[in-house]
């Protein structure tokens, strides 16, 4: 390992968990209404889960079979990073137990009220043990612990009732442990009578009547806990050559995971010295893994409360109401008329998705389009463009539908909707063994006259309908017909399994995405300090991509990186990044496309694609970016960089040590997210002249 890396690089994990701090930060920010920031400890939680279970899962995994592995990045073994992880987190839960503790307070006087049983009056509790009794009591599945009991298997992230147990007619000291889930087919929340929104948690419900559950025992030590497991669950590569089904073999991925090993244990009142023992020899963890939380394991409920309050509340507790808007470069109409005039690009969520989806609807009864082509990662549980793609085959169009079974988490999902596809009669392939494929690329194929003709798509977000109203992304739709022919190739490549196809406007990993990238950087480091980088992406842990990075610094060049999650490189480290800048921005949306800009002026060349510059996306996945060579849209990626890069609201700039702060605001505050809001509303009013108002005292902020 070359050791010179670790002077301006940090671990990956790490890095990830002062992103999710971000997370938290933006809960505590009082100029959040008071129910979006209860939805950031929502989501802060749901983050950390998941880093538990994939993370932590994937690092408890090296332990078994490479213990002695060295991270690159930061010179640690994976035991080393396990330790570090669980000295990091821990106080991460007392700021979030604090944070909970302070929204919930606020909001008492709206009268949205999460009660404990001590605090319900009279009236309510009667109300509860009645609804216990009815409606609780006869599904619960309670269970003992002993010799003819054995300790059962709790369920990823499922809710337990505990309880020490000892019998009304046994001799004196002799427990046993009581163990009750929380069922699953009732709500995670009872809501009490009244014009106010007051309840009381399900889990909290149960424990209050653990004397009824167990009424021939004696009932101390009441708790509930939760425990975390590996989820990082590769498919089987023998499986697979044996086995042609590949639906089948995820359906068995997925049961598997329901079994791996615990990776933490979430409590809710401290355990005496033998519980912890007890709870550490049962899961086979240590004691660093065990996380008390007061405030509750799962939040979820907090999004339907949100959506269903009155509108009189809304307006005081959740942010002002945004529906993507038209764009103001569509017009009413036919989309694929449109496109073969001019490119036209999408910015999610402050546009709709909906003149993409119109595209596959007015091809799909085309009677000139012979094939739509797409690649598919995540789909809405509702998905039009499934509806549209499957009207096509019907309609006698040749439909080829590439889905990534393995997009994690999604993968029922997706299951679900290939067999849709095929039903349908869209041809359903699966990609690569071994190499996800996580690209975002559509192509209709249509006849002209005497000519095959091409409309491309392609993006930087997943065909997701949903998450289009929530995340940030960008979406291209182009005529370029040396863009088709390369989107034609690309394709017929994936349909007859060939990774190294070469392709003339594209760049696709796992073959020229890097190479290319590396290449442009090369000519950027070659201007010395008249060469400039900006680069917009999800994360970035790349070893190859961040020593670039430092060599351009090194040159003179002057780069900025928008990197919304994990960031391995340290910018301002003397020697190695002076000349690098990086920041995050944690907001509303979820900060989605990967932009690669490289130089200024004429000479400026732009990709927008699906790839973050880590070694998984590079080297691992099916990845396609695309060049854009519209100069009215390189203008509007300009603005949208130039936008991002002065946002000083919602913006972190990241130190040299790894740790983020809010920037000073010298200037007038620049929220991005809000002025992409802002201009998608007055888009279609605004003049020429009345756009330019905001970038003109920008200039200066982007001479360096």
């Amino acid at each position: 390992m070359n050791k010179e890396i670790l002077n301006y690089t940090q671990n990956r994990e790490l890095s990830w968990l002062r992103f999710d701090h971000r997370v938290l930060e933006e809960a505590q920010d009082p100029e959040v209404p008071l129910l979006e920031r209860m939805k950031f400890v929502a989501i802060f939680t749901s983050n950390l889960d998941e880093f538990f279970m994939i993370r932590v899962g994937s690092l408890f995994d090296m332990v078994q079979m490479d213990a002695t592995s060295i991270d690159s990045r930061s010179g640690m073994t994976p035991k080393e990073q396990l330790e570090k992880i669980y000295e990091a987190v821990a106080p991460l839960y007392k700021e979030r137990d604090k944070t909970y503790a302070e929204i919930k307070k606020q909001l008492h006087p709206y009268g949205i009220c999460g009660l404990d049983f001590k605090e319900l009056e009279q009236s309510e509790k009667k109300y509860v043990k009645k609804y216990f009794k009815e409606q609780v009591l006869p599904i619960l599945s309670p269970q003992i612990v002993d010799a003819n009991h054995p300790f059962p298997h709790l369920l990823n992230k499922a809710i337990y009732v505990t309880a020490n147990l000892k019998h009304k007619d046994s001799e004196k000291g002799k427990t046993t442990l009581g163990i009750v889930p929380v069922p699953q087919f009732v709500s995670d929340i009872l809501m009490l009578p009244g014009h106010d929104i007051r309840y009381i948690r399900m889990e909290k419900v149960i424990m209050e009547h653990l004397n009824i559950v167990f009424d021939q025992y004696e009932v101390s030590d009441a708790n509930y806990i939760c425990v975390t497991r590996n989820a990082d669950v590769a498919p089987d590569d023998e499986a697979l050559e044996i086995n042609d089904d590949f639906r089948h073999l995820m359906k068995e991925t997925l049961h598997k995971r329901r079994k791996m090993a615990v990776v933490r244990l979430e409590i809710a009142e401290k355990l005496n010295s033998d519980m912890e023992k007890y709870f550490c020899e049962k899961f086979n963890i240590i004691p660093s893994q065990i996380f008390r939380t007061k405030m509750p394991m799962k939040l979820d409920y907090i999004f339907s409360i949100a959506g269903n309050l009155p509108d009189s509340m809304k307006r005081s507790l959740t942010y002002v109401p945004f529906s993507p808007q038209n764009s103001a470069n569509v017009q009413e109409g036919n989309m694929m008329k449109q496109v073969k005039k001019k490119d036209i690009l999408l910015f999610y969520p402050y546009e709709s998705m909906n003149p993409f989806l119109k595209l596959i609807k007015d091809a799909s009864t085309d009677p000139n389009v012979m094939t739509i082509k797409i690649t598919i990662y995540r789909l809405a549980k509702k998905a039009r463009l499934v509806e549209y793609l499957c009207a096509a085959a019907e309609n006698g169009k040749e439909v080829t539908v590439l889905i990534e079974l393995r997009a994690r988490f999604d993968e029922q999902n997706n299951i679900d909707w290939s067999e849709r596809l095929e039903d349908a009669g869209c041809r359903v392939i699966y990609g690569f063994e071994g190499y996800k494929v996580h690209s975002k690329i559509c192509l209709i194929t249509y006849r002209n006259r005497n000519d095959i003709q091409y409309i491309t798509q392609i993006g930087t977000g997943n065909y997701n309908e949903k998450t289009a109203a929530m995340y940030t992304d960008l979406s291209l739709m182009t005529a370029n017909q040396a863009i088709g022919r390369d989107a034609a190739e690309f394709f017929k490549n994936m349909s007859i399994g060939n990774l190294n196809g070469t392709y003339n406007h594209l760049i696709v990993s796992p073959t020229s995405l890097k190479k290319q990238v590396l290449y442009l950087m090369d000519e950027e480091i070659r201007k010395g300090r008249e060469g400039r980088i900006i680069m917009k992406m999800n994360s970035l842990t790349d070893v190859d991509f961040i020593r670039k990075v430092s060599e351009a610094s090194q040159a003179g060049v002057k780069v900025d990186l928008i990197v919304r999650g994990i960031c391995c490189i340290l910018p301002g480290v003397p020697g190695y990044t002076e000349n690098v800048r990086i920041m995050s921005v944690v907001g509303r949306y979820l900060e989605h496309p990967r932009i690669f800009s490289f130089g200024t002026g004429a000479e400026q060349k732009i990709y927008i694609g699906s790839a973050d510059m880590m070694t998984r996306n590079t080297e691992k996945r099916v990845e396609v970016a695309c060049p854009i060579m519209d100069d009215s849209i390189r203008k509007q990626i300009n603005h949208y960089l130039k936008v991002m890069l002065s946002d000083n609201v919602k913006a972190r700039v990241m130190l040299s040590d790894g740790t983020y702060k809010k920037r000073e605001n010298t200037q007038p505050p620049v929220d991005s997210q809000a002025v992409f809001m802002d201009e998608a509303i007055h888009a279609k009013r605004e003049e020429p002249e009345q756009k330019k108002k905001m970038g003109d005292w920008l200039k200066t902020f982007f001479r360096r």
